[in-house]
């Protein structure tokens, strides 16, 4: 067996079921872990309260704690994870050189910045005679595994699906166990200690606030919350003011959860709301594989000729979208509700997208960036992948013909007004039947209820109906171009 390796942590903070460790575990005597609070990536956040930095300090936290734990419980002088502060590639390569290790072994990224960066670490461990190798994690098939009879990646999720369901067939997924081997973990150098939030440069957030644990801990408590209720997840996961949903996503997105444990929970269960959530994870691995396979979807379209689409340039419109001014309730809710909490209900993901694209003629681009700087589960290939679905530029797309209106999803999934008056409290006394839509009052309506259109709630920026004929020429004009 060969001397000692080093596990770099990134998008995977969790001391079970995980494949690059349980790795180094088996084929070294000593395996270091390591942690770094990246700056190439850090600088670029446009703010230094970032609920996502708070929340993934917690986790090493955490997870620093556990691998200590894990490694005296298994006879070891301890375990614990190394954190450092700075540019991810200079950390690794300098540490690993530090440390005299072998390898560096990591968790695959299937992210274009994440595969450069990759290589180029790869490139210069190699230079000091240190191996590096990365292993398939964070989803169930990746990259090539899943390809149609011809060879070719898929393109359409339905098919896609049927083959995965194929292949995985139900049965149980092999898992990475850590804890038969964990003797071979190291102890951390004398001294060291995980930096302060403070010291990253950040500051706290209201994370604490939110219903939002983090770490193992956290994604353990939700996920066991989840499982009390998931054979009704096909019926209530559309409605944003119920509690429908699992709210892993952000667990999933940095790992404090397993996707194998995921996916053995809808086998087990096998309801019609367990296998309506294995949708939604199979829909995750769909656009991972789009992204991989198609990197340009990270700056164009899906589909090139959708680049030519002529997009508006309507700042005051923007502004109104951005900051919940736009006069429609559920768009506005929803963009409190992200801007709030960094979390936003999936079913008004979509109408928020599609009302920036459709109704407001706004790149999609633009739209997946505001989303990117607020989402606490921010994915860039789901990201990517549901604006361009909602643009009708992307694979397997809602077809450009299909455009949400706001009001009439309004009324179908928040009926009673519930989720708008917990996020637009200004419209607490308007009567349900005007609640999805508070222009429609007469000066009579809004003098009961106390609220006026225009001085209390913004009116519509835009008229929908005409919005939509908008759209649909614009699309015509380049499928006709």
């Amino acid at each position: 067996m060969a001397d000692s390796a080093l596990v770099w942590f990134r998008r995977d903070l969790r001391s079970f079921d995980h494949a690059a460790l349980c790795q180094a575990l088996r084929r070294y005597e000593r395996v270091h872990c390591v942690f770094v609070f990246d700056t190439d990536i850090l600088d670029a956040l446009p703010s230094r309260s970032d609920r996502r930095v708070e929340f993934i300090h917690a986790c090493v936290l955490e997870l620093d704690e556990a691998l200590d734990r894990l490694g005296r419980q298994a006879g070891a002088a301890g375990g614990g994870l190394i954190v450092r502060h700075g540019s991810a590639p200079e950390c690794i390569v300098r540490l690993a050189r530090e440390l005299g290790v072998r390898e560096v072994l990591a968790n695959r990224d299937y992210e274009p910045g994440a595969i450069a960066r990759d290589r180029r670490v790869a490139q210069e461990l190699e230079a000091c005679g240190i191996a590096f190798s990365d292993y398939k994690d964070q989803v169930v098939l990746e990259r090539g595994e899943l390809l149609t009879q011809q060879g070719q990646p898929y393109s359409v999720f339905t098919p896609y699906k049927r083959a995965w369901l194929q292949r995985v067939d139900g049965s149980r997924l092999s898992s990475h166990p850590v804890e038969r081997h964990a003797a071979h973990l190291a102890p951390k150098p004398r001294g060291e200690h995980p930096p302060s939030l403070e010291e990253l440069g950040f500051e706290r957030t209201n994370l604490s606030n939110l219903a939002l644990p983090p770490g193992m801990r956290g994604g353990k408590e939700l996920l066991r919350e989840f499982a009390g209720r998931i054979e009704r997840y096909h019926e209530t996961r559309d409605y944003p003011a119920r509690r429908g949903v699992s709210y892993l996503s952000v667990h999933l997105r940095f790992g404090t959860v397993s996707i194998r444990q995921l996916v053995d929970l809808t086998q087990r269960d096998g309801g019609e709301g367990a296998q309506t959530w294995l949708s939604e994870l199979i829909w995750r691995e769909f656009y991972q594989m789009i992204l991989w396979h198609h990197p340009h979807v990270v700056q164009g379209c899906f589909k090139p000729d959708f680049d030519r689409l002529s997009w508006d340039d309507a700042p005051e419109l923007w502004q109104a979208w951005c900051e919940a001014r736009t006069g429609y309730p559920l768009v506005d809710a929803a963009m409190r509700q992200l801007h709030q909490t960094g979390y936003m209900h999936n079913r008004l993901r979509m109408v928020a997208a599609s009302f920036l694209t459709k109704d407001l003629g706004i790149d999609w681009r633009r739209g997946e960036r505001h989303f990117a700087d607020h989402l606490n589960d921010y994915d860039l290939a789901a990201n990517n992948g549901g604006w361009q679905w909602a643009a009708s530029t992307g694979c397997d797309a809602q077809p450009w013909f299909r455009i949400f209106n706001p009001v009439t999803q309004s009324q179908k999934f928040d009926p009673g007004g519930a989720f708008i008056r917990r996020y637009l409290p200004e419209l607490a006394r308007v009567p349900d039947r005007f609640i999805h839509f508070p222009a429609a009052m007469r000066p009579a309506d809004a003098d009961a209820c106390g609220v006026r259109p225009g001085r209390d709630y913004p009116l519509p920026v835009v008229d929908h109906a005409r919005a939509r004929t908008r759209t649909l020429m614009r699309f015509e004009a380049l499928h006709s171009a």
